[in-house]
């Protein structure tokens, strides 16, 4: 009989300004890091040999101490992610963290971490997580590449031009509960296809039907690359 395997609780963390370690200085802990920071952490890196891109983060944007691990380097943090090639000091640094009720992941061995890290496709506000709960990483990763063509750039424009109309309503003192129909209404009314195929008037037309006056969509915003609300003139 096959055994059943772990059954894990979904969750998205917020880890901005919370401190984080990372034990290990080669790709896999690059990457980890990378994904730390871009999600707003505090990123101390623990390693006796560390990647050329790590070295150049340590110039401000990460903490690094170029030697082995020490149970002490888990002082102040919220979760630590174990990223050697030495299993060894990825086993010490789990036991180390369940002694401390600390959240741990060791890369590519998910028996010894109480959280896992799942595929991602990341469009702006919206993110898809894929997990196969540790069986197989490589099916994650085949479905996040299909995944990443279903949903394109299209679904971050739409997540924030629909961020900004939500804004404008709760600013006039709306009910959040009147707002539902309206959405729908702006969903079924074919707005991720007009955004997909740049038909700025249509959209425009649409949102004045469902929302009246006042909001106009200011093109330049929603296409910005660094745009995250402010889509409405």
């Amino acid at each position: 009989m096959l055994k059943k395997s772990k059954s894990y609780y979904p969750i998205n963390l917020d880890i901005r300004k919370r401190h984080c370690l990372v034990v290990g200085g080669g790709a896999v802990a690059k990457r980890k890091v990378r994904t730390l920071l871009e999600c707003g952490a505090i990123v101390t890196v623990v390693s006796p040999h560390v990647d050329k891109q790590l070295m150049q983060l340590a110039q401000g944007e990460i903490t690094l101490y170029q030697r082995s691990y020490r149970v002490s380097d888990l002082e102040g943090m919220f979760l630590v992610i174990g990223a050697t090639d030495d299993k060894t000091v990825n086993r010490q640094v789990n036991a180390d963290a369940e002694q401390r009720n600390m959240l741990c992941n060791i890369a590519d061995q998910p028996q010894l971490c109480n959280f896992i890290l799942p595929a991602i496709v990341n469009r702006g506000d919206l993110l898809i997580a894929i997990s196969t709960s540790g069986q197989s990483p490589a099916f994650a990763k085949k479905l996040r590449k299909e995944l990443e063509l279903q949903f394109g750039e299209e679904y971050r424009l739409l997540l924030n031009l629909m961020g900004a109309i939500r804004k404008k309503l709760l600013s006039a003192a709306h009910e959040p509960e009147v707002h539902k129909p309206l959405f729908e209404q702006l969903l079924d009314g074919g707005l991720l296809a007009m955004i997909r195929e740049k038909r700025y008037e249509d959209i425009n037309a649409l949102l004045y039907d469902v929302l009246g006056e006042g909001y106009d969509l200011d093109v330049g915003d929603l296409t910005s690359s660094s745009c995250k609300r402010n889509v409405l003139a």
